[in-house]
This record gives structure tokens, sequence and C-alpha cells, in this order.
């Protein structure tokens, strides 16, 4: 198991980056330690929440709105992050406390697709709560999400983990196999290099490709919206982009869940873009009613 207080080197040999001194901890105040990856995901929450707040005030919505979507959404999504993990991986706690289980969120085990589960669940809940439009809410801070999804991905960087194979590529990262959190395949063994007494693996970064294509989508998105053809458009097609995303990067990793033999998030992927599709069409046949300036 690696020390988790040490510092290691991450390099990108053929870009001629390195980095020096890369904690996992940012600090550690009374003896409890804050990580970089907890850090990343709070970061990426504080721009996505002024990417919604920007938004609102340019569409003359209310700001406070949104802090309350913020305020409801960060414990859902991190309830859904949590549960969405424990559902498809429960083989491995079985016979444990499940609260117990469920707060051992310092150990790990989050995944994606529940926390953007629970943030639209978040958003419904506020647009009933305020009497405003769900669809409103949702393109509003449909962008919100591949930005702090972008940020939020470093920490994968800081913990040297959802990392993809062995790769020679141009962004190849190159990382101490002895500080490695993601399982390691037969050819990234097979390809290891070693120096000065020590073992490195050289793999796809994903971390980085998601990041870099969630800023895209970010972009696009925020390009479209004044543009769009009805209310929800922006949120669909945030789902399809972003399952198109996922669903080629994740067949990169070496840590894919799985269920019933097929890899999880693959398919819950595929699922958001066909669905998603299908809405659009509909939308854009059925011509429903929007607000462009929203």
């Amino acid at each position: 198991m690696p020390n988790h207080y040490a510092i290691y080197d991450i390099s990108f040999p053929n870009l001629g980056i390195s980095f020096e001194a890369v904690p996992r901890v940012l600090f550690s105040p009374f003896g409890f330690d804050i990580f970089m990856y907890a850090f990343c995901i709070v970061l990426g929450i504080i721009a996505a929440y002024f990417l919604a707040i920007w938004w609102a005030k340019k569409s003359g919505q209310k700001p406070e709105d949104y802090s309350d979507l913020l305020l409801i959404g960060v414990p859902l999504a991190i309830v859904g992050l949590r549960l969405y993990y424990l559902i498809f991986n429960w083989n491995r706690y079985s016979g444990q406390n499940f609260l117990h289980v469920f707060f051992q969120f310092r150990d790990g085990g989050l995944a994606i697709y529940g926390g953007i589960i629970g943030a639209t669940l978040a958003a419904f809940i506020v647009s009933r709560r305020k009497k405003i439009p769900f669809t409103t809410l949702a393109d509003t801070a449909a962008p919100s999400l591949p930005l702090g999804q972008a940020i939020g991905r470093f920490g994968n960087f800081f913990n040297r983990e959802a990392f993809g194979g062995h790769t020679e590529n141009l962004f190849a990262m190159q990382i101490r196999a002895d500080q490695t959190f993601a399982p390691i395949t037969q050819e990234i063994r097979e390809n290891a290099i070693h120096a000065q007494g020590i073992e490195f693996f050289t793999v796809h970064p994903t971390f980085l490709y998601e990041s870099f294509f969630n800023l895209i989508l970010m972009a696009a998105l925020l390009i479209y919206r004044p543009h769009k053809r009805f209310s929800g458009e922006i949120l669909l097609l945030y789902f399809a982009g972003y399952g198109v995303i996922r669903f080629f990067i994740e067949a990169l990793r070496t840590d894919q869940m799985m269920f019933a033999g097929l890899p999880l998030n693959r398919l819950m992927a595929a699922i958001f873009v066909i669905v998603s599709i299908g809405l659009l069409i509909l939308g854009h046949l059925k011509k429903f009613p929007t607000r462009r300036n929203i």
C-alpha cells in the first residue's frame, strides 16, 4: 500500500514536463489530512457555482436560487456519488454495516454518474420549492457541470489513479509503480521502465483527456445556449456530450466498474447518449416553447 504522506514524481516525458514533490495531502490541520483530491473537487464546485451565477444575473434570474441549488445539490450529489458506487460494488462490502461503509469516503469509492443523478434530483427539488421551471434551472446550471468535472478530475492526477493502459503517445504520463492507486494490466507491467532503482509505468492520463473534452463541452454549451430551440435542450446536450466523452475514455481505464459482465459506466454513458438524443430529436420536432435568454 502506498504511503499516503510521501511526495512522488509524475512526468509527461514526450512533452518534456515533469512535476516533483507532488503531494497527495494539501495540509493537515490538527493532524487531519486534507487531500488534494478533495481540494480539486471543492475548487470545481466553486467554479461551477460562479459560472451559474454569472448566467443567472445575465439572464435576469435570481442568483439566490442557484445558491439554494448549491446548498441542496452538493449533499445530494455526494450521496449519489457514494450510493451509486456502493450499489454496484456491494459484493466488496457484504456483511458490513451500511452506514459505516457509506461514510468511508476517505478510502475512495465515488462514481460520477451517481453525482449527476443526485444533482439533477436537487434541481427538481429546488424547482418545486421555488416554483421555477426545472428546465430553466437545468439549462442555466448544465454548462457548470463539465466545468466542475474538468477541475475535479485533477484529483486523480494527485492520487495517481483512474489512469489508462500503456501508451507511448504524445501525452503519455509516467508514474512510479509503487505509488499507483489503480489496477495494473500485464501490458503496463511488460512496458515498465527502471531508473535509479525505481520502476515507472507509462500510461494514458485519462484525467487529462476527460478534463480537456469537458472544457470543450462547456464552451460549446455556453456558445449554443442563447440559440437553443427549446427549454431543457442544454441539459440534454450535456447528457449526450458527456456520455460520448465518458464512453470512449472509460474504455481506456484499467479500473472499469463491471455489472453483469459489462462495463457499467460505458453502459450508463450509452444509455444517457441514446435517451438524450431521442429527447433532443423529439424536442426539435415538437418545437417546445423556450425563453432564449435563459
